[in-house]
């Protein structure tokens, strides 16, 4: 099978299987990855442990902490004491929750409350910097509508200290022309 396939098939899995977890797994949030293809999760008592990701999902599927997977727990594991089996994105989620699956401690307004504060903490920084190009001038209309990259720094140039400075510049360039013409004079 092609990597193209398996993808394939790895999207529709992810996407359209909407099954209740099974008696022995069990739905876990992610907290951090470790590297490797292992992820550090919170289980819904609050212990928190090592899964690992199958290499299906390996370069196809990221998740990030605070995403919910279900896991599946490996017998003969120490450290590494499950394996991921599905990935939920909010519809899952919203799934098991009407089939009453989903557990008490893990809430879907918390995880929709942290999508919404995340994107208006993001819109605040845009409104702001909005406004401080908006009092310079020195941006048309047109780029209003242009999303500003969250991983450039901001850099705000103030015209009137540059005016200041090439006026001051002028001025020297003009002061050590009188001293190249007072030079030759004296010289003279």
């Amino acid at each position: 099978m092609s990597v193209t396939t398996k993808k394939k098939h790895v999207e529709r899995e992810l996407y359209e299987d909407f099954s209740l977890p099974e008696e022995h797994q069990s739905i876990v949030r992610v907290v951090r990855a470790r590297g490797n293809n292992l992820h550090q999760v919170a289980a819904p008592n609050g212990e928190e442990f090592l899964v690992s990701m199958p290499p299906k999902f390996r370069k196809h599927v990221w998740i990030k902490r605070g995403n919910y997977v279900v896991t599946e727990p490996i017998p003969e594991g120490n450290k590494v004491r499950a394996e991921i089996v599905r990935i939920l994105m909010k519809d899952h989620i919203r799934f098991i929750e009407q089939n009453g699956k989903w557990p008490s401690e893990f809430t879907l307004q918390d995880c929709e409350s942290k999508d919404e504060q995340e994107i208006s903490s993001r819109l605040d920084s845009i409104k702001v910097s909005k406004e401080l190009t908006d009092e310079s001038g020195s941006e048309s209309e047109d780029d209003d509508f242009l999303i500003e990259n969250p991983n450039r720094p901001n850099v705000y140039v103030d015209e009137t200290e540059s005016s200041n400075s090439e006026e001051e510049s002028d001025s020297e360039a003009e002061s050590d022309e009188q001293l190249d013409k007072n030079d030759k004079s004296v010289n003279n």
